[in-house]
């Protein structure tokens, strides 16, 4: 409907701007009523054709069967091959000492030296008093060999004759008595000079020049140790053991040879020692305390490298698994009940979950025994992309590839 304006004269403006209005507002509403026009046309035409997503990128690594070799690293303390307290063996007083505190030894080695005077002296007196003892030995015998003469002339009596053997007896155990004081008194002499017992390392003194010592006393005047080589002593937890018996029994792994078993130490800087080592025993009770059992190895010290109580893990080898299934450690995660779980891309490149058991940990992989087998697709990149039934587009990952080469502690398992 059109209305019509009567302007004034004196109002040709205000006219003209009701009228632009009026024609703006007219023109909108055929704006917005095509648009919606077209809208319903569109929808009531054929929908256009979905779009549909490519299938996600994953990485994987294809799990092969292949020899693993078993080892646990165990804490453990070096000890002394040898040690030998050095204690007096005689009373007197110290004279000298004859070594440096701290320098090597060698077996024999005077270390120090006791005052031997009076332990000369008792030499010689036990030396005179042989003498004496063989005099009267002497004046003995002669003696029995005049008094059997006499008596078949029946000039002594039968009885003076065995008085006359029974002394001659006495006088020759007096020479056996004397011979054995002189042979203490060289003993004794012969302990003034205090010798190493073994070859090793000299500690410090516990006693100077002037020092007088005894021979009971406890305190002993140095120690020396043998350093090479040198015992690690560790203990392995019984329930360790148990399983490699079982693992053993069942030809899970494979034992090495009898008391041939090669055994590496790292130390407490983590650095690897350079020489290796062998197990020698171990020990055939459990401590009731602990629950575990003592294993000594022995490794070769030359530089004397090693020394007594330092801190150590002990890496030993148990055996080896033939078939070992080794999982990277980024393809293994957990479900809320605690279970180490793998995403697996089957023959359809399908998303398959499996729960797995670990046995141990060996370098950036999981040994496991059960949930994996011989030539599945395990995702180790795009994990939280992807859930189970998806359908992927797998890429192998070579550098993620499982490795065998080296063997990590006996730590707790991902799960069992």
């Amino acid at each position: 409907m059109w209305f019509r304006f009567r302007a004034s004269p004196n109002e040709p403006t205000l006219v003209n701007s009701i009228r632009r209005f009026i024609w703006f507002q007219s023109s909108l509403w055929s704006a917005v009523t095509t648009a919606v026009l077209m809208l319903a046309g569109c929808k009531l035409g054929s929908d256009p054709p979905a779009v549909h997503a490519a299938p996600p990128q994953v990485g994987v690594v294809t799990i092969h069967a292949q020899p693993v070799i078993l080892t646990s690293e165990l804490p453990g303390r070096t000890t002394a091959y040898r040690i030998a307290d050095v204690r007096p063996q005689v009373n007197g007083l110290v004279l000298s000492r004859l070594f440096t505190e701290g320098d090597d030894v060698t077996a024999g080695q005077q270390l120090y030296q006791i005052d031997p005077a009076p332990y000369q002296a008792s030499l010689d007196s036990a030396r005179a008093a042989v003498q004496k003892a063989r005099a009267s030995v002497t004046s003995g015998r002669l003696t029995v060999a005049r008094d059997r003469s006499l008596v078949q002339a029946f000039a002594v009596s039968k009885q003076d004759l065995d008085n006359d053997v029974a002394t001659l007896q006495q006088d020759e155990a007096d020479v056996a008595s004397a011979l054995a004081s002189v042979e203490t008194a060289n003993i004794n002499l012969a302990y003034t000079k205090v010798y190493s017992p073994i070859s090793g390392r000299s500690g410090r003194s516990s006693v100077t020049e002037g020092a007088l010592v005894t021979a009971d006393q406890t305190t002993s005047l140095v120690t020396i140790t043998q350093l090479d080589p040198i015992y690690v002593d560790v203990t392995q937890p019984v329930t360790t053991l148990l399983r490699l018996k079982r693992e053993l029994r069942s030809g899970l792994i494979k034992s090495a040879a009898a008391n041939q078993a090669e055994v590496h130490l790292i130390l407490e800087d983590g650095t690897e020692y350079a020489e290796a080592g062998r197990l020698q025993f171990s020990e055939v009770n459990v401590d009731q305390n602990t629950g575990s059992v003592t294993l000594r190895a022995i490794f070769p010290n030359p530089d004397e490298f090693l020394l007594p109580g330092m801190f150590v893990r002990e890496r030993i080898e148990e055996g080896v698994s033939a078939d070992g299934l080794l999982v990277p450690q980024q393809g293994v995660t957990h479900d809320p009940q605690g279970r180490p779980t793998a995403l697996i891309v089957d023959k359809d490149n399908k998303v398959e979950n499996r729960i797995l058991v670990a046995d141990r940990a060996i370098g950036t992989n999981w040994l496991v025994t059960k949930g994996i087998a011989d030539g599945d697709r395990v995702i180790v990149e795009g994990v939280l992309k992807v859930a189970p039934g998806m359908v992927v587009t797998p890429e192998a990952e070579p550098v993620q590839t499982a490795t065998a080469d080296t063997g990590d502690d006996d730590s707790a398992a991902a799960g069992n």
